[in-house]
């Protein structure tokens, strides 16, 4: 009879032999699938933004961003999961009752986060891309009405799906694999702002191949700070919708665009 569980053959200390999904990464936990997913995510996304037509890439590459995020997280997520992941957007997406006072609490407190984040950030972005871009024209406001018709497609066509998926799904995910180790402000940041950041890049330099486009990464860095700081996409979604209507504003009173 035996005193205790028999060793497992091929290796003289009993451990076994080969390679689990585990130690490639693939677990829940691992970095390696949100890794392969993400890559998989851009490469859709990047064909897509090359099929189709100027005027409708932009909604093609944001419905790939949804599908990945609604398949990998809330088809059969439950509360918990989609608060983890950051996706609650006060209650809008939780598998209960929705509270309209939460939803509007939820929403004001993302537009709070943003717009402290704009007043911060967006003097020092106005120096930045006057020496970037050196117009040669002089500032003239340009028109808030045009601005605003650029709103909802800014926050529904592009902030919205690329926060959902690379701050809700990724940043989340890679949580997991690599835990925050530090606080910045109260965010608790880890690798995992920054390799979803670079991906984040990485995906917008495959849609339109210029160094410039790189450039994304360091906004895309004060996403992944407010996902962080507020324990949700809310504010990043706002601040990223409003980063690039503040770009847009500029570009059109400089005549570049």
């Amino acid at each position: 009879m035996s005193n205790g569980p028999e060793p497992v053959l091929g290796r003289p200390d009993g451990r076994k032999t080969g390679t689990s999904l585990r130690d490639w990464g693939l677990g829940r936990n691992g970095p390696a699938g949100p890794l392969l997913v993400s890559l998989l995510a851009t490469i859709v996304a990047t064909a897509l933004s090359y099929a189709l037509p100027d005027s409708q890439a932009a909604t093609g590459v944001g419905l790939v961003f949804l599908v990945f995020t609604y398949l990998l997280v809330l088809r059969d997520a439950d509360a918990a999961t989609v608060k983890e992941s950051g996706l609650s957007l006060g209650g809008l997406f939780e598998p209960e009752p929705l509270s309209p006072a939460q939803l509007a609490r939820s929403a004001l407190t993302a537009l709070g986060w943003a717009f402290a984040f704009a007043l911060v950030l967006f003097p020092p972005f106005w120096l930045g891309f006057v020496a970037w871009h050196a117009p040669a024209a002089h500032f003239a406001p340009a028109s808030l009405l045009a601005l605003g018709r650029d709103v909802l497609g800014q926050v529904f066509g592009v902030a919205f799906p690329e926060e959902v998926f690379f701050r809700g799904y990724l940043q989340s995910a890679l949580n997991r694999a690599w835990p925050p180790r530090f606080k910045v402000f109260g965010a608790p940041l880890g690798p995992s702002l920054l390799v979803a950041s670079a991906i984040f890049a990485l995906g917008h330099l495959s849609t339109d191949p210029h160094p410039a486009r790189l450039a994304v990464f360091f906004p895309s860095l004060v996403f992944g700070v407010l996902r962080a700081r507020t324990g949700g996409v809310g504010a990043s979604i706002a601040f990223h919708a409003l980063c690039n209507l503040f770009a847009s504003f500029l570009g059109r009173s400089y005549g570049l665009y």
